[in-house]
């Protein structure tokens, strides 16, 4: 009897990209547009991007600073989510003023001082604004941020997937790093081979054996969702907490920051953290509909990590975009694709190279 052998073909691609949060949205989007083939990996054990506010905006407001390069992330961010909105057809980017709660006198002088600033005109109101909300309190009155909002990244990420897995991109699994096999020119994991492979995977890099020595700690968070038929905002508010008009009387409400705690369990002391500061900042009936937790992908020193690994070509990382993923995820993208493919340098401030000169 003759026997019959069954071989695997081997499916051959540009890019392999573990996680698919907004880093890896960005970097999967990025392929697509340059004609470069790619598979994406999920086991949607990393929920940062899902239960984010989503918020963005230029300036660091507790010290009334721009944020790193922000006039290039915004350029970047709009026509990135609005090309994003044209194939996933569903609106998701959008642009809601901001206002910065004053607490003083002297934050009312601060901020003047802070609207003087070039690099700040553009994002800054020199004018204090009341919002004449019977049910917002604000005794000082605000200023006004420009060029903000928020992108509704859960929604995001399950229309991403949802087109993913339709041109058959996905695979829903966790990654097994033992199975990936490593030569100078190819890297090999079950039945792909791939030139490159990129780690996107927000916190869950901890896990991860090439590059778990980064100083990724990660911070939980937690938010709140609220519902009051009273409360009538269309601006987001920012104080000690955040307020963030999500439509139908709904809002989001966070966020918490804890550095100990690495779960995604829900707390009561959050929770009481969260009314606490919310009834500081208005005077009208809510509800509390849902509670959600999380950890962001917070790094020691508050820069991303972008590059490749010290020892392998072929294996890059992007990851530690924190608070700020909205904006930072397509300008990091683009910044690491051109360095792959165009050998054009990364940002010094980003490169993982900092960490390495220092931990080897």
């Amino acid at each position: 009897m003759a026997r019959v052998f069954y071989f695997c073909q081997m499916k051959e691609v540009d890019y392999i990209i573990v996680g698919c949060g907004l880093a890896g949205i960005s970097f999967s989007e990025l392929c697509i547009a340059n004609k470069k083939t790619c598979i994406v990996f999920e086991n949607h054990t990393q929920n940062s991007t899902q239960i984010a506010g989503g918020l963005y905006n230029p300036v660091v407001l507790k010290r009334f600073s721009e944020v790193w390069k922000a006039k290039e992330q915004l350029e970047l961010a709009y026509s990135f989510y609005e090309s994003l909105e044209k194939k996933l057809n569903q609106k998701l980017f959008h642009d809601i003023p901001l206002y910065r709660k004053l607490n003083s006198i002297e934050e009312q002088n601060n901020w003047h001082v802070a609207t003087d600033k070039p690099n700040l005109q553009n994002y800054l109101n020199s004018k204090l604004e009341a919002l004449n909300n019977p049910y917002v309190i604000a005794p000082f009155k605000f200023g006004k941020v420009n060029q903000t909002g928020y992108c509704d990244t859960k929604l995001l990420k399950e229309l991403y997937l949802t087109y993913l897995d339709q041109k058959q991109m996905l695979q829903i699994q966790s990654f097994d790093y033992d199975q990936l096999e490593i030569t100078k020119e190819q890297i090999t994991y079950q039945d792909i081979k791939a030139k490159i492979i990129l780690f996107a995977e927000g916190f869950g890099v901890q896990k991860n054996p090439f590059f778990n020595n980064l100083p990724l700690d990660g911070t939980k968070g937690e938010l709140l969702l609220i519902e009051s038929s009273e409360l009538q905002l269309n601006q987001i508010i920012n104080s000690s907490i955040f307020i963030l008009p999500i439509g139908a009387n709904k809002y989001k409400v966070g966020a918490t920051y804890n550095w100990k705690d690495k779960t995604t369990i829900s707390t009561k002391e959050a929770r009481e953290e969260l009314e606490t500061n919310l009834k500081e900042l208005i005077k009208c009936e809510y509800k509390i509909i849902e509670q959600y937790a999380g950890v962001r992908p917070t790094v020691r020193d508050r820069r991303p990590l972008l590059g490749k690994h010290y020892l392998h070509n072929s294996i890059h990382i992007l990851n530690g975009l924190g608070t700020r993923g909205v904006m930072f995820a397509p300008f990091l993208a683009n910044q690491l694709y051109n360095y792959i493919e165009n050998n054009i340098p990364l940002d010094k401030e980003v490169d993982i190279q900092r960490i390495y000169k220092k931990i080897l």
